[in-house]
């Protein structure tokens, strides 16, 4: 028993130095840029994880105080220390606890990434100032798993046990399908990207879509060594999907005068989550959801590849500029 725990924390701990090594890697690869790279590597980061979900965990009632004293930001005094005290002895929240701390007993793999990803951060937004990340649970509230401020990064920990846990049973399948813990670190970096990338003015189908493909760029830069895929929240066969069929997408974005509609259903259609996306062809339930994310992310790729502007440059300017300069042609 002891040498089989012992291996595997050594390859837990293996685990975390090629992570490292890899996101180092990435870094100095970063752009084929070697001064960018090493500027980006050497750029000091002050990193603070809090365990509050192992913290509350390991508590009695008559710790309750201490933590409403260090945390107060997690405890609303609207709410009387009697819901504390029932979340603490509840069956169901110790089960929930139970499997947050067996999916993740420690936090050093999103750790690394977090680090590199606020390295980046700090690189393109200088007066970026890395928030505080605190993990919790918050009963499955999966529309609410990363709460993001200027000084804090809320996460839920029971929002990424894996697709096919049972507690996620009864769930949609394009739901569960995002509650992994491989898309913690790039749904934390959505969350900041909201930060920096303004909501159009413009309600047009077109301005929504750049608006995403924005974000989604962000990702790219912020995240280079991360696969698409994991980037947009689809599976590798979504994406190829995607890919194949770029042209016949935006051929009927442009045949049925989509770019400037403002009709807020193709919203719901082409760009909110979903199981697939609606063309209202007798294939639909062959395509990912949020297929209009995946063109607003092309678009604004081609349009970095024929301009050399700065990334906070590109986050401010108008969806028209970007598609008009773009020459944005999909792959056939």
């Amino acid at each position: 028993m002891r040498k089989t725990k012992i291996n595997t924390v050594f390859l837990g701990r293996l685990g975390v130095f090629f992570i490292t090594l890899t996101l180092f890697i990435a870094i100095l690869s970063c752009g084929n840029n070697s001064k960018v790279a090493k500027e980006i590597a050497e750029i000091p980061v002050n990193l603070q994880i809090i365990r509050f979900d192992q913290e509350f965990d390991g508590s009695t009632l008559a710790d309750i105080p201490t933590l409403k004293k260090k945390y107060p930001y997690l405890f609303p005094t609207r709410y009387a220390d009697s819901i504390w005290e029932a979340m603490l002895t509840d069956s169901l929240q110790r089960v929930i606890r139970k499997e947050v701390s067996t999916v993740f007993p420690d936090f050093n793999m999103q750790k690394a990434e977090l680090e590199s990803l606020y390295k980046h951060m700090k690189y393109y937004f200088p007066r970026f100032q890395e928030p505080k990340v605190i993990t919790l649970t918050n009963n499955v509230e999966y529309q609410n798993r990363i709460i993001a401020t200027d000084t804090l990064v809320l996460i839920g920990l029971d929002n990424y046990l894996g697709p096919q846990h049972e507690f996620y049973q009864g769930m949609s399948g394009y739901i569960a399908a995002d509650l992994d813990k491989e898309l913690l670190v790039s749904d934390i970096a959505a969350s900041l990207a909201k930060k920096v990338v303004s909501k159009p003015k413009d309600r047009s189908f077109l301005a929504q879509m750049v608006y995403y493909g924005k974000e989604l760029y962000l990702k790219d830069q912020l995240m280079p060594i991360l696969e698409d895929a994991k980037k947009i929240g689809y599976s590798e066969s979504q994406l190829d999907w995607a890919e194949i069929n770029e042209e016949p997408i935006w051929r009927n974005f442009i045949e049925n005068e989509y770019l400037y509609s403002t009709d807020n259903k193709l919203n719901t259609r082409f760009l909110d989550p979903a199981p697939f996306s609606k063309f209202g062809l007798e294939h639909d339930n062959e395509s990912p959801g949020r297929i209009g994310r995946f063109i607003g992310w092309q678009i604004v790729r081609a349009f970095m590849d024929k301009n050399s502007i700065t990334l906070p440059q590109l986050l401010n300017l108008s969806a028209d500029d970007i598609f008009k300069r773009s020459n944005y042609k999909p792959k056939r």
